[in-house]
């Protein structure tokens, strides 16, 4: 069977390209189409030899991500569905705002969390995606961001499908592909992991010691709730996720974003509101309020425009930092999940 091209570190590279007779240089130069170039193929590989293109398509393949459904909002929101080499289906966005260009990228096939409100919570989680997956959905995503406004993208989301703290490995080294002036050269500053709360995750990343931001997917402020609707909440509970926090905050001394959706007459009170600052007290934090992008089949249903100022409003009068975050391509299947249950 052929090995996977883009399995292989630099060093790893060296070795085989030694097995094969051929200078460490070579090897250095491949690394270069694969991250730099995003060569989807070793023939596109042109400063290579023909032969040596011959010699490593015998032993060697790259799998790329191929672009499946395309969905175009009028707000310039992109939703594509991307088929894996196994024929998998995930999603990724593009979102633009003002100077900015956002991709949201997924790290698993489905999810195993079900998370009740989102859509892909009706996705069994089949796989993880490796890095040079993941690394596959930012080159695709960009071409639409250029596409939109001549300009690339400047910030990369970990928000899509999955959990990625759930396939942590994968996810630690498509950032570091990403981030690497051998690679596309982003700041890590520009990234931003979200996670549902897996606290030996948040400690784990923490002690790699890379300076991305971090965003917890809260939605719910007491245990009670956030049980009824996160099933995470039940291994991981707010105690444990915050202790998590803090040791992240002391070490990197970078704040947290919580993300709080606002779902209609679940967590929109202002009693909600008196528990999201509690916990917004326990460690130096930015709070993200979310317009819910309804889903079919779904109970929950986004609050109405007058509770979410009145909520907003009240954070903001206790010295809360707090933004709104407008729910973007509702004309398309732009919720996480949404895409990828139609076009199984």
């Amino acid at each position: 069977m052929k090995k996977d091209i883009r399995k292989f570190t630099t060093e790893e590279l060296i070795k085989e390209f030694e097995k094969l007779g051929e200078p460490k240089f070579r090897a250095k130069q491949v690394h270069e189409w694969l991250w730099k170039k995003s060569a989807r193929s070793i023939d596109e590989m042109t400063s290579l030899s023909k032969d040596l293109r011959i010699k490593l398509q015998d032993q060697f393949e790259i799998l790329p991500v191929s672009e499946g459904v395309i969905q175009k909002s009028t707000d310039g929101t992109v939703k594509l569905g991307m088929r894996l080499h196994d024929q998998r289906l995930i999603e990724g966005v593009m979102i633009p705002d003002d100077d900015r260009n956002t991709a949201c990228v997924s790290s698993q096939v489905g999810c195993s969390l079900s998370c009740s409100f989102c859509a892909t919570g009706f996705l069994k989680r089949e796989r993880n995606l490796d890095a040079g997956e993941i690394y596959d959905q930012v080159v695709l995503l960009n071409k639409y961001a250029l596409e939109h406004s001549q300009k690339p993208l400047t910030n990369i989301v970990y928000m899509g499908m999955g959990e990625p703290l759930l396939n942590f490995d994968n996810v630690m080294n498509s950032i570091r592909i990403i981030t690497s002036p051998d690679g596309l050269n982003m700041a890590q500053k520009r990234i931003t992991v979200s996670t549902s709360g897996i606290a030996k995750g948040i400690k784990r990343l923490t002690d790699e010691g890379m300076k991305f931001n971090l965003a917890l997917s809260l939605h719910a402020a007491v245990d009670e709730k956030r049980d009824k609707i996160m099933d995470i909440n039940h291994s991981n509970n707010l105690e444990t996720v915050f202790d998590s926090l803090r040791y992240f905050y002391e070490k990197t001394g970078n704040k947290i974003t919580f993300e709080y959706i606002l779902f209609d007459k679940f967590n929109d009170s202002l009693e909600d509101a008196d528990h999201l600052i509690e916990l917004y007290n326990k460690v130096p934090a930015f709070i993200n309020i979310i317009e819910y992008n309804n889903v079919e089949g779904v109970d929950f249903k986004k609050a109405k425009s007058e509770k979410r100022n009145e909520f907003v409003n009240y954070l903001r009068n206790r010295g809360v930092s707090v933004a709104v975050r407008r729910s973007r391509g509702k004309d398309i299947d732009a919720a996480c999940g949404q895409l990828a249950n139609k076009n199984q």
